[in-house]
């Protein structure tokens, strides 16, 4: 029995010790991913993308509301098949309006995950390999703010280290941070 409180007790200084040398650092990556020249062409890209969809759903609209003056201003001298017809062809428009609509975001939705995910990827990496190099033991993310406090003398902030590694001028900022 004591033998085997001898070895907790030798497992826990041991452990005490081990954690006083442990190094953490921080970075708020969402920073980083907008500081990249990957997500500049990756908003371009979407933009681009976005107002292609936008223009298709105007000439929709634009279709639409030509049938629907058509409609309101002959619906009085047609008879009641050709009436029954367009009012047909009118909600059918407005189907396709919404369910163009509704894709349309969910396309835009997936462009955007398609674009962003490798360019997390990216930063992720040189985030994993400046850690690595500096012997981290942790990295907080500090764009969620799940972290309360953090001593900057202990926690390395990787950011302008990670900036460097990817290329990106050390004075660019995000444009959240620009006034």
């Amino acid at each position: 029995m004591k033998k085997i409180a001898l070895l907790f007790t030798l497992a826990f200084v041991a452990v005490s010790v081990n954690a006083q040398n442990l190094k953490f650092g921080h970075i708020n990556t969402t920073e980083l991913v907008s500081l990249m020249s990957d997500t500049d062409s990756a908003m371009v890209k979407l933009k681009a993308y976005q107002t292609e969809l936008e223009e298709e759903m105007d000439a929709m609209k634009v279709e639409y509301n030509n049938k629907l003056n058509t409609y309101q201003q002959k619906a009085a001298t047609w008879t009641a098949a050709i009436k029954e017809a367009k009012e047909a062809e009118l909600s059918e428009m407005v189907g396709r309006l919404e369910q163009f609509q509704v894709t349309a975001q969910q396309d835009l939705g997936q462009m955007n995950q398609t674009l962003m995910v490798p360019i997390y990827d990216k930063a992720k990496a040189a985030i994993d390999k400046i850690a690595k190099e500096k012997g981290l033991a942790f990295v907080f993310e500090m764009s969620t703010n799940p972290v309360i406090y953090y001593d900057e003398k202990i926690s390395t902030d990787l950011l302008p280290l990670a900036k460097a590694a990817l290329g990106i001028p050390a004075e660019k900022v995000a444009p959240s941070q620009i006034q």
